[in-house]
């Protein structure tokens, strides 16, 4: 059965430096590297991970060339998308070795494994916080969903179309997205559509479909829910996303950090 790791929001800086002035986002990576080769034979095999956006916080070229340096000390395949926080156009030259990466346009791409279909799209906007989705890209997911034939299907995007109650983050959210929902509620078979850029696990309904937005792997958005509540960052344990199929698409949130254990509920008495 295809398992797929979900990571989201890294925003790396040049190296040395902090995010925001406060979140070392490189170590927290690395971290997260080393703790999937850790539990690589509990969790495994891993056929792929899927960057959901915002890899760097500026989009520059020296940021993304850190983040494959840590990244690919797996031997995972892994594919990306952009957040309003990267720049596609060096994201493009950056990546420009990669079979996954077009050329020009919108970063969108699909992968096809036995019992799963991945349709990765680009909602980024150059210069905007905001999200949206050009003609080419909802063109692009309708030949997709086409060719699934009805199995399980993941669509990737970096802004989620549901309201988290955040409002500073609810205000960036993908814009105009009636016409993703009907393209998404309208496939047969059994979907999941899963985001980034709010840092924190939030499930949500998008019409027929469960919509689920990643942790951050570094820090999260802070979780005030009162209007006029500022934009703020809190760094809670970093985490990530373990997707499989199992019937269905069934998700899991693992934690970057150690912690002890595992002990058994009911050791055998001596």
């Amino acid at each position: 059965m295809t398992k797929i790791i979900q990571i989201s929001d890294p925003h790396i800086v040049a190296q040395g430096e902090l995010a925001y002035g406060h979140v070392d986002t490189a170590k927290a990576l690395k971290k997260c590297v080393e703790k999937i080769g850790r539990i690589l034979p509990e969790i495994g095999p891993i056929d792929m991970i899927i960057f959901t956006g915002d890899l760097t916080d500026f989009g520059k070229k020296e940021e993304y060339l850190l983040f494959r340096k840590i990244v690919e000390e797996l031997d995972i395949p892994y594919q990306a998308i952009p957040g309003n926080h990267d720049n596609k156009l060096v994201m493009q030259k950056v990546f420009s070795d990669k079979d996954w990466m077009p050329k020009k346009g919108p970063i969108n791409w699909e992968i096809d494994f036995n019992d799963l279909k991945i349709i990765a799209l680009d909602t980024s906007v150059i210069g905007m916080a905001h999200g949206y989705l050009e003609n080419i890209s909802l063109d692009f997911l309708k030949s997709s969903l086409s060719s699934a034939k009805e199995k399980p299907v993941l669509v990737a995007t970096h802004h989620p179309p549901i309201l988290t109650g955040i409002e500073k983050m609810d205000i960036q959210n993908l814009r105009e997205s009636a016409e993703l929902n009907k393209i998404l509620s309208g496939y047969n078979g059994k979907l999941k559509l899963i985001c980034g850029h709010i840092h924190r696990n939030i499930v949500g309904q998008f019409g027929d479909i469960v919509c689920q937005i990643a942790p951050g792997v570094s820090h999260a958005v802070t979780i005030d829910l009162r209007k006029g509540a500022p934009n703020c960052l809190t760094k809670e344990p970093g985490c990530f996303l373990l997707h499989e199929i199992q019937g269905g698409i069934l998700s899991h949130q693992i934690l970057i950090d150690h912690y002890d254990g595992p002990f058994l509920f009911y050791p055998e008495s001596k």
